[in-house]
């Protein structure tokens, strides 16, 4: 797998919460650090997700908002 984004975390997806399009896809990436992500339905079945199984988590993203507490 090539790709151009440089930001690619490998993990393991912890659950997926389907809904009627859409599913949130959950992948621990480190000991309690998770990445959440939304995909369509079709895409989790296409890609055969399921808990339990490695997935990388690849962000490409012109602007990250990076905020802190008062």
């Amino acid at each position: 797998m090539k790709l151009s984004a440089r930001n690619t975390l490998k993990g393991t997806i912890l659950k997926i919460i389907p809904g009627s399009v859409n599913s949130e896809v959950v992948i621990e990436i480190a000991d309690g650090a998770h990445i959440v992500s939304i995909i369509t339905n079709e895409a989790v079945a296409d890609l055969g997700l399921k808990a339990g199984i490695a997935a990388y988590a690849v962000i490409k993203a012109s602007n990250v908002i990076i905020a802190v507490d008062d």
